[in-house]
């Protein structure tokens, strides 16, 4: 594909950066932001350097007792108010994603949307962090002793954010900070940065106090400094597991939250009828192609049992061909799958797809790079173990399919991956669907749909290879806040 660009067609040709709450417009670094689907420049961001670095940890440690002290109500009307603005602005928003990230413009709406959802119940959230009271007297030794616990906000919190979904993953960073009362440095994908500006321009327009918040890119090199330096107390990370587990490395004593990669598998059993088929086919479908597969919750494994295979089979080759018509500019309604990130990521998936091809996988649909950027929906059957899309994550539109006789069994495979993120599990039969839910080595289990389903308000992560920690508004409040217990002798009692 030629490249050329649509700088200032929908996006503008600049975008300053955070630091301490202050946009920066210049500094010694900046950063091309790329058209994925023109392949153009269409935008300069600069980038901070380690002074910049260093200043927005000083100013988030100066920050945290403001932020503790503020009250829930005022967080609660600081995340309303940055909801309505993403809402009033929404259309700016979602033209971004589809600029910088290829999504299609249908995929972009359904993002700003949950991003909307995320911080209206982190301001829900930010009212309802109750602590216990209790009598403690379980022995004698106890006797007159009471209890009362309550959360307290962690301090200066690092964030590391991935290209995908680049603004509502942000928002689940930050809205649980605002909510629990944490300052936060905030460093986007350098890939996909202007998103996570424009949510800091909505920040910058808040009554939070002074050093708050940062947000701005940065070379690979000083990124590090977010996981090592000892003066933030949590390092929120996702992204690649290679990238994660060496953020786990160096982060010392802090906490670190990682949500990483995944392979998600999906079940179709035995017990589903006949008239479920076509439904259970087009959600696999969607969770197989959506977003170009660029999700770490994208169906890239799914078993169907041998009563149902070659219905299935049928059904999902047939409903693949028509997307390969539906590739093309993200910004039109009518494209389903849109570009990969890079053109690397594509060569990658290709060369995947020759690998299984040449070991004797059979390409159903798909298959195929176009213009150098594009990956045609692509299924597979027969893969051999010992290929790259059988063992690694995709993360591209890519699937393959497998026939099962046995339930038992098809969970052993479900769990024989290094990943446990999430699956789906289509079945009718109540005990299946415990039996998953029990054996299934994932942090989260989807009955009668695909894996690729994330409540927001939930909580989300992963086991293995796929990370640890939660995220999910409530979920990441905890992580984000400690646990405090006052001890009360004799109070009550007598006066």
């Amino acid at each position: 594909m030629s490249k050329y660009t649509r700088a200032g067609q929908y996006v503008k040709s600049n975008y300053p950066i955070y630091l301490a709450n202050k946009p920066i417009h210049q500094t010694s670094l900046s950063l091309d932001v790329i058209d994925k689907f023109t392949g153009g420049v269409v935008s300069k961001v600069p980038m901070a350097d380690k002074d910049i670095i260093e200043k927005s940890i000083v100013s988030s440690v100066n920050a945290q007792e403001s932020m503790k002290n503020m009250s829930s109500a005022k967080r609660k009307e600081i995340l309303l108010n940055i909801a309505n603005e993403i809402e009033k602005r929404g259309d700016e928003f979602a033209k971004a994603l589809v600029v910088e990230v290829g999504k299609p413009i249908v995929d972009a709406n359904a993002e700003v949307g949950r991003c909307i959802d995320t911080f209206t119940n982190a301001a829900e959230e930010s009212i309802r962090q109750y602590g216990e009271s209790a009598p403690l007297d379980i022995s004698k030794r106890n006797l007159g002793f009471s209890g009362i616990t309550k959360r307290f906000p962690i301090g200066p919190i690092s964030m590391i954010a991935p290209f995908n979904f680049p603004l509502n993953l942000c928002a689940h960073k930050i809205a649980p900070a605002i909510a629990a009362g944490c300052p936060f440095v905030l460093k986007p994908s350098d890939r996909t940065p202007i998103s996570s500006l424009l949510l800091g321009e909505v920040l910058s327009k808040q009554e939070l106090p002074e050093g708050a918040f940062s947000i701005f890119p940065t070379t690979h090199e000083d990124a590090s400094i977010l996981s090592k330096d000892d003066r933030f107390k949590v390092c929120s990370f996702t992204g690649s597991p290679a990238v994660g587990w060496k953020i786990k490395n160096d982060a010392g004593k802090k906490k670190v939250i990682l949500e990483l990669g995944g392979d998600a598998a999906c079940i179709v059993d035995s017990d589903n009828s006949e008239s479920k088929l076509q439904h259970i086919a087009s959600r696999v479908l969607f969770g197989g192609f959506y977003s170009q597969g660029q999700s770490c919750i994208s169906v890239q494994r799914v078993f169907i049992h041998d009563k149902h295979y070659d219905q299935m089979k049928k059904l999902l080759v047939e409903g693949a061909k028509p997307l390969q018509a539906r590739i093309g500019d993200p910004m039109d309604p009518n494209t389903f799958v849109g570009p990969m990130i890079t053109e690397g990521d594509a060569a990658r998936i290709e060369s995947w797809i020759k690998e299984a091809a040449s070991k004797g996988a059979n390409i159903l649909t798909g298959g195929k790079r176009i213009n150098n950027i594009f990956i045609e929906p692509t299924i597979i059957e027969n893969l051999p173990k010992d290929t790259s899309i059988a063992c690694k994550e995709v993360f591209g539109p890519v699937f393959f399919i497998e026939r099962f006789t046995d339930f038992r069994q098809v969970v052993q495979r479900v769990n024989a991956s290094q990943f446990g993120l999430q699956a789906g599990v289509f079945t009718d039969n109540i005990q299946k669907a415990y039996y998953a839910f029990n054996n299934i080595e994932a942090g989260a289990v989807v009955i009668n749909d695909i894996p690729s389903v994330r409540v927001d308000s939930q909580p989300y992560g992963g086991i293995k290879d796929s990370g640890f920690g939660r995220e999910g508004i409530r979920n990441t409040i905890e992580e984000y806040t400690e646990l405090k217990l006052m001890l009360l002798k004799d109070v009550g009692n007598q006066f």
